[in-house]
């Protein structure tokens, strides 16, 4: 293992048992627990011209009571369901829309044309989607690291930080956020791309 990987896998391994426990329990209890809440019933649609995407419509009339402004990151439960992260994206004439995979309907045992019941709540978590250990451990330890990160949008974070998250393996998160915050600390400041970042170019 490099010796920067194995640095953040010590740092990793020497948190107390209350650091562990907080970062086990659901972001949805950490954020959410003391912030409105909203309930209606909805349907489930697809976008043809958008590779035949599924989504859960919300109407104009909810989105002005969460404030009108878009894109806008919740907490999203379907049928009382687990609360996901997500966004709401214009539609069109003030209405909106979550995306809501495939994976999630078949968990959900809903399918397209279905109405259901949403709960949303407010995204207050800083980068609207939890930060993997392993990229937070490197974060702490690499301050130009961070420096850049902090520096990307908002659209480029989450793309780091879902990057990293979609690997299982702890190893393999280690390595990947290594690669994408070594290869942004070598690219030109407001020039980054992921391409560079993964080390494509």
């Amino acid at each position: 293992m490099p010796g920067g990987a194995k640095r953040i896998w010590e740092s990793m391994h020497r948190k107390n048992p209350d650091q562990v426990l907080k970062r086990a329990m659901p972001s949805f209890f950490i954020f959410t627990s003391s912030f409105y809440s909203m309930k209606f019933n909805t349907h489930i649609g697809r976008l043809l011209h958008m590779n035949k995407m599924t989504y859960l419509f919300i109407p104009s009339r909810q989105v002005k009571k969460l404030g009108g402004k878009l894109p806008i990151r919740l907490w999203c439960s379907v049928n009382g369901s687990e609360a996901f992260q997500c966004g709401l994206v214009a539609l069109g004439k003030g209405d909106a829309y979550i995306t809501i995979t495939k994976k999630r309907m078949k968990e959900y045992g809903v399918t397209e044309g279905d109405e259901v019941q949403i709960e949303l709540k407010p995204d207050e978590s800083k980068y609207g989607m939890e930060v993997p250990e392993e990229l937070e451990e490197l974060l702490k330890q690499d301050h130009e690291g961070r420096r850049r990160f902090e520096m990307l949008s908002p659209g480029k974070q989450r793309y780091i930080i879902n990057y990293v998250s979609t690997v299982k393996n702890s190893v393999l998160r280690m390595n990947r956020a290594l690669l994408l915050i070594g290869n942004l600390k070598l690219s030109r400041e407001g020039k980054e791309n992921f391409r560079q970042m993964l080390g494509l170019e």
